[in-house]
């Protein structure tokens, strides 16, 4: 795209050599050289997935709504927010549910979804309040839930809305997702206004955002404006007919609403950034670096490493975690000989489980969760 993209990266804050899948709605990824760089990923560096324009939204004028099956609604605005409720800090990693798609396409064609590589996915250190302190200013609570006093129990949901309107649906709409009521009480779901320790950017969620940690990027949504205890699931879009695991032979466009599998925690999944696919290296000592992580209250364990397509395995070494949402990066140094060498990765998280093997058995109409082992190709020479 040339100067169109430069000015896209430029405008929305990117480093110049992100690879921009679309430019409205702006959906980008960083090289897996500038992924590799620092166990945090940079703003200008961290991955973006959008659904329709970045809204323009005055910080000032902005108010975030609190309502539904509650005892109290509650209209806050940022000030209001930050100070009203104890502030909270954590480290946790953001993935797309398109992460690594490409290697779905290759297995067979996914029309009209973008072809995201191995690079939607980065960590941030966000700072923001718990979502369970807001809901507990609007009468719900862990206690309140049980008891059923006029709220959504147990079985509930939390909603939230946002003012970007995809045209994706037909008709348009706002986007929208919803988690269940268990998750917005969990005290590291955070609605947060800064990343790593700076103002939140526009593309980034800007004024006010969701991150639930653990679960798919799709439901930390950006640009809140309205939470909603209710319920059943959201009926938008983006929670009833996207974000969906559906058969291998089903057809996405006429697929209805709750068909299929519904996306939750982020899948097992590893990926080598260091040397990059279709890299040239010299023979010797082949310095690996790459990055593994594994949803909701899972922890990744052990990353092994192959050359021979998984007929005998090293095991890498892991960093110290950065927190039990955060992803772990990791390190090997394998010997490799002239000729064509190919890189397998896998993962194992703390439940022993471990990644699947072939792309072709996870292949579905979206290309979504693809996390079976990843390959590298590398040319080697004397």
């Amino acid at each position: 795209m040339g100067a169109v993209t430069d000015d896209v990266t430029a405008r929305w804050g990117k480093r110049p050599d992100t690879r921009v899948h679309e430019v409205d709605p702006f959906n980008a990824e960083p090289t897996p050289a500038a992924l590799a760089a620092s166990p945090t990923t940079p703003a200008d560096t961290f991955y973006v997935r959008s659904h329709g324009p970045v809204p323009e939204l005055d910080p000032a004028a902005w108010r975030l709504v609190v309502d539904g099956a509650l005892p109290q609604r509650l209209e806050l605005g940022l000030g209001e927010l930050q100070d009203r409720f104890e502030h909270h800090q954590l480290t946790a990693t953001l993935v797309c549910a398109g992460n690594r798609r490409a290697g779905l396409i290759a297995v067979r064609d996914i029309p009209g979804e973008d072809p995201w590589g191995r690079c939607a996915a980065s960590t941030a250190r966000w700072t923001g309040v718990r979502l369970v302190d807001v809901l507990a200013a609007a009468g719900i609570t862990h206690d309140h839930g049980a008891a059923g006093d006029g709220a959504a129990g147990d079985e509930g949901h939390v909603a939230f809305g946002a003012p970007d309107v995809s045209r994706i649906p037909d008709p348009p709409e706002p986007y929208a997702a919803s988690i269940p009521l268990t998750k917005a009480l969990h005290p590291d779901t955070l609605l947060a206004w800064a990343m790593n320790d700076g103002p939140l950017t526009a593309v980034h969620g800007a004024p006010l955002r969701v991150v639930v940690p653990g679960w798919i990027g799709a439901r930390s949504v950006k640009w809140l404006q309205r939470i909603t205890v209710q319920a059943a699931p959201s009926a938008g879009h983006f929670q009833a007919n996207a974000y969906r695991v559906q058969p291998a032979d089903a057809d996405p466009h006429t697929a209805g609403p709750d068909d299929g599998i519904s996306l939750t925690s982020i899948a097992l999944s590893s990926e080598l950034l260091i040397p990059a696919d279709g890299a040239t290296v010299p023979a010797g000592t082949l310095e690996l670096r790459g990055y593994a992580v594994a949803g909701d209250d899972r922890t990744v364990e052990r990353v092994d490493v192959s050359l021979d397509g998984g007929s005998s395995w090293v095991q890498a070494q892991l960093t110290p975690t950065a927190g039990p949402w955060a992803w772990r990066t990791w390190s090997a140094a394998v010997p490799v000989a002239p000729g064509e060498v190919t890189v397998t990765v896998r993962a194992w998280d703390s439940t022993a489980a471990v990644q699947p093997e072939s792309a072709a058995q996870l292949w579905n109409p979206k290309g979504y969760a693809n996390n079976a082992w990843s390959h590298t190709r590398v040319h080697v020479t004397d």
